[in-house]
């Protein structure tokens, strides 16, 4: 079979390369209006009164009493208001949205509002739990009450930030009696059908396109239902078309995050000096809303044994209700929480016994036909022995940890191990998203890809097009990716959960075969090809028991750092990583995700730091959030060891969010070895480390 990988196809001379893009809020249309967001300035208060001044002819107002239909943006947990009503729960709620056509009047209006509250005593702590989930493995209880020699840690994280380059944006208009939505998203029928819900109308009535996206990383998965819920009943009103694009401040106050956390992790131990039973309590602060953090706790709550087989579990998980910014989607979903606890976990286990850590986690490493967390199979071979001596060898760990055990030297090395599931949780796909994708070929015999998969500077156009090229073995050129418009494509569900190549890449490459098959030269041909769970895969959402996805990737992550011996700040000297996601079908792309994956998570445990005070976010810029650029970013070194995935498009898994999940736990590993002291949270900032200094405990 060919090389999908190595592909390179010339692009004509005739065709030209601008390098520019327009985004949304690039767009103008004739009579286009602006929209502005007032917000609750309180974290939990009644709204007794609002006061407007008189509005000036050609603007508006528009809040929850113009909704046709129900007040909650419709998503996995429907409990997140379009417009705060009576209550407001968090600082930048939004209340009413001002619109008209000269923003500097819109700002004016809205320093003339006038909101009287009644404030509520607000709750920033993990008291009051939303979503409760518990599963088992094995028989734990016995086993803790057998082995009486039990070690336990508590670990916690805090906020990320998406940090995308476009902040939030929509263009919303009228097509006849329709509304059409225009904006940066990751999800165009999310969009749809919570606008569907907030309008009370038919589906057809609803039509969003998919502008260019400039980065998402889970950010504008739900959120954008909130806007686009917002517009709508803006537009309804006020029949003409409406922009609301955030500024960058406002952006980073209101926008959803990754969820802090909270893990207590419990080991029982042998005689052996083997884990015999693991008890995790996971606890996530959901924020104000709900929203989709169910699923982020799930995917934690099935990370807990990380790339390791424990025979005997007991997790259990929430998500706790606060008056903070909502916490939603970001790359990882859960899974960079868990992983950096129970990475450190087994490390800090090792010690506490006294033997060596490499040794412990490789007694404890997952083999092909072992059970999963949820009892599931791992089905697949396991290639993570030889991916670990790989990322030793290149980088030369363990001398390294030889060395640098002295803590006069105060440099470390750290290795993460680390897997992540690819696709939805359970039965996600076959259940709630049963993707279809859509294949139509002209009387020109070009090929258009009609899908609904987001290329939001991943390389989803690239890598996709590349695929049904193989299959119909055509060149590119004669192949089209258009942004997904939900009148032109099928719902083949949001791009995320590392799903796009190997769940819609499938269904791509099944659908080109599909195509094939039927090819008839200068007549229109279309195909469609829907989502089918393989058979083997059986998932009970209640029980939290069977597959939870059909396949696995793999990595290791190798992070070197030195610790200013004055000043305590952190230099990460380089980044080895060594992956499995089945085959890669296109080095650049997959290269381009793996480096980018692996500076988000390695910035995760020692750079970004993100924290609120009385319910308010203190880094509201990327003056005050600090990222890492290219400067801060270590040489990385990346390797890729191929295992083709039976049932993804040429043998491929997922790979996007699979490299960012291990990098916080390596960089953490590695300070901790420096400094010679337990490392039990993240961010490890200058600031933490001299509290760890001072501290005369390990």
């Amino acid at each position: 079979m060919k090389d999908i990988s190595k592909s390179v196809e010339k692009i004509d001379a005739k065709e030209k390369i601008s390098g520019r893009m327009k985004y949304v809020s690039d767009y103008k249309m004739d009579d286009m209006l602006y929209a502005k967001t007032v917000r609750s300035t309180q974290c939990h208060a009644k709204i007794k009164a609002i006061h407007l001044p008189e509005l000036p002819k050609g603007y508006y107002t528009v809040d929850y009493r113009d909704i046709p239909g129900e007040n909650f943006v419709k998503m996995i947990f429907e409990d997140w208001p379009v417009f705060a009503e009576e209550t407001v729960n968090y600082i930048g709620e939004p209340i009413l949205l001002v619109v008209g056509k000269d923003k500097a009047v819109i700002q004016s209006i809205i320093r003339d509002i006038t909101i009287d509250y009644e404030p509520l005593k607000p709750t920033f702590e993990y008291t009051k739990s939303e979503v409760h989930y518990h599963y088992t493995k094995g028989n734990p209880k016995p086993i803790f009450d057998k082995h009486n020699q039990h070690i336990e840690y508590t670990y916690k994280t805090g906020y990320q930030e998406q940090a995308y380059i476009e902040p939030q944006g929509f263009i919303a208009y009228l097509e006849g009696e329709r509304i059409v939505l225009e904006g940066s998203i990751q999800a165009p029928y999310y969009v749809k059908n919570a606008v569907v819900n907030t309008m009370a109308c038919e589906a057809d009535a609803i039509r969003v396109i998919q502008t260019t996206v400039g980065g998402a990383f889970g950010g504008k998965e739900e959120f954008p239902s909130v806007m686009g819920c917002q517009l709508a009943v803006a537009v309804h009103k006020i029949k003409q078309p409406i922009k609301l694009i955030y500024e960058r401040e406002e952006d980073m106050e209101v926008t959803t995050k990754r969820h802090p956390s909270k893990i207590v992790m419990t080991a029982a131990i042998d005689s052996n000096q083997k884990i015999a039973g693991l008890h995790a309590r996971v606890a996530l602060d959901g924020g104000a809303y709900v929203g989709l953090s169910s699923v982020v706790l799930s995917r934690a709550m099935i990370a807990a044994t990380n790339a390791y087989t424990i025979d005997h579990l007991d997790i259990e998980g929430d998500v706790y209700r606060t008056h903070t910014v909502p916490n939603g989607a970001f790359r990882g979903f859960g899974a960079p929480q868990m992983i950096f606890a129970i990475e450190m976990f087994m490390h800090h286990i090792a010690h506490t016994l006294k033997i060596d850590p490499f040794a412990f986690r490789m007694n404890h490493l997952a083999k092909q036909g072992d059970l999963t967390s949820t009892s599931g199979t791992f089905r697949d071979p396991i290639l993570m022995p030889e991916m670990i001596k790989k990322a030793c060898d290149i980088s030369n760990y363990h001398e390294k940890v030889k060395t640098y055990s002295d803590p006069k030297v105060r440099k470390g090395i750290g290795m993460s191990w680390f897997f992540h599931g690819c696709g939805f949780t359970g039965s996600g796909e076959a259940k709630h998203i049963n993707a279809k994708v859509k294949l139509k070929k002209d009387d020109q015999d070009v090929v258009h890809l009609l899908i609904a998969a987001v290329d939001m500077g991943q390389g989803a156009k690239t890598t996709l097009m590349k695929v049904a090229s193989h299959v119909l073995e055509i060149p590119l050129s004669q192949i089209r990716y258009a942004n997904p418009d939900t009148d032109e494509v099928p719902d083949s569900g949001p791009t995320v959960a590392s799903r796009t190549a190997m769940i819609v890449g499938g269904l791509v490459a099944r659908a080109s075969k599909q195509l094939k098959a039927k090819w008839a030269k200068g007549k229109e041909v279309v195909v469609y090809e829907q989502y089918q769970q393989p058979d083997y895969v059986k998932w009970d959402e209640e029980t939290f028991t069977g597959d939870a996805y059909p396949a696995y990737s793999w990595g290791v992550n190798i992070v070197e750092v030195e610790v200013d011996k004055a000043t305590y700040e952190v230099d990460v000297k380089k980044c080895w990583s060594v992956y499995d996601i089945g085959k890669s079908l296109d080095d650049l792309v997959v290269l381009g995700q793996a480096d980018g994956g692996a500076a988000q998570g390695i910035a995760y445990g020692y750079l970004e730091v993100m924290n609120h005070k009385d319910g308010k976010i203190q880094q509201k810029n990327m003056t005050d959030y600090i990222i890492p650029t290219a400067v801060d970013m270590a040489q990385t070194e990346t390797h890729f060891i191929e295992n083709p995935f039976a049932l993804g498009p040429y043998g491929a898994k997922g790979a996007g969010e699979l490299t960012l999940v291990g990098g916080a736990p390596a960089v953490a590993l590695a300070i901790e070895m420096a400094i010679n002291k337990h490392i039990t949270k993240i961010p490890v900032t200058p600031e933490f480390i001299m509290e760890l200094m001072q501290n005369d405990d390990r």
